[in-house]
């Protein structure tokens, strides 16, 4: 599947209804357009099976709760319907998105209490999502944004207003020819990239960030997992940015990301070691399994 993302084959559930993908459409004045009232998940389908999926569930539902917005559809009506995609569209390997938002209604102000909540299920075909990167390792910028406090924003949802600065900070990535941008939170610690959780390591033990401030993804909290159970010394703590010196590898974790080994970020250079490789094969072992 190519080609624009309104332009498409195949079918999108909306709202209990598998409908054509050309026909998923919101009117303009939906609130989630113009307040950012909207939440979703990024999940990948392998071998007809979607790794964590009932967790990526039971996590799109808190991370509603956390933006005043209750999604009416359970965990059990939510996995349901990403199967129904998933069978719908006839794919085994995908990445599965789950959004909900508050659609138009009555309110069309900051409040939007009287708006419906409304949830979609879309699939489609992704490969890696820093290209040729997972083999050489991809480049980093380091962003001028920094990731907010959660005394300013709920930065344990997933939600879409926390991706603002990520999509400003992704671009200004690429036009200096990097794959991604790695930011520090309000407090000048090394926080994360802008879609994915970042490790790091140093003299065959890892240290990644405290998520006090970002997200505690799921891949995150499977790959700390894995690490522990290989006998790894996982170290989560705040990392100032001037330690990436002293660190000899450095991989990003995420849905999408997968376990991506990381070359450069700024001025501080990362060899693709034995234990970067370790943890990017394992992992594809275990979502295939």
């Amino acid at each position: 599947m190519a080609g624009s993302y309104d332009d498409r084959d195949g079918k999108i559930w909306m709202d209990g209804t598998l409908v054509d993908w050309r026909d998923a459409n919101v009117h303009i004045l939906t609130h989630a357009m113009h307040y950012a009232s909207s939440v979703f998940e990024g999940e990948r389908a392998y071998n007809g099976k979607i790794f964590k999926s009932r967790e990526h569930s039971e996590r799109l539902l808190v991370s509603g709760k956390l933006i005043d917005m209750d999604i009416p559809w359970t965990v059990d009506q939510i996995e349901a319907a990403k199967e129904e995609t998933l069978k719908a569209n006839g794919l085994t390997d995908a990445y599965v998105r789950a959004v909900a938002w508050r659609g138009a209604g009555e309110d069309m102000g900051v409040a939007s209490a009287k708006n419906p909540v409304r949830l979609a299920v879309a699939v489609w075909e992704w490969g890696a999502y820093y290209g040729d990167a997972k083999m050489k390792g991809a480049k980093l910028d380091i962003a001028q944004w920094k990731r907010p406090s959660p005394e300013t924003i709920p930065t344990a949802a997933k939600a879409a207003g926390l991706y603002m600065i990520c999509t400003i900070s992704k671009h200004a990535a690429e036009a200096k020819g990097c794959s991604d941008a790695l930011f520090m939170d309000y407090r000048g610690y090394v926080a994360e990239a802008t879609g994915a959780n970042v490790f790091f390591v140093k003299d065959g033990e890892v240290h990644t960030p405290i998520p006090d401030a970002i997200l505690n993804g799921i891949t995150r909290q499977t790959i700390i997992a894995m690490l522990k159970e290989k006998g790894v010394v996982v170290h989560e703590r705040h990392i100032m940015p001037e330690e990436m010196a002293d660190f000899e590898q450095c991989f990003l974790t995420g849905t999408a990301a997968e376990v991506t080994p990381v070359g450069q970020i700024g001025d501080y250079t990362f060899e693709v070691g034995a234990l970067t490789r370790d943890v990017s094969e394992s992992y594809e072992r275990l979502v295939r399994a």
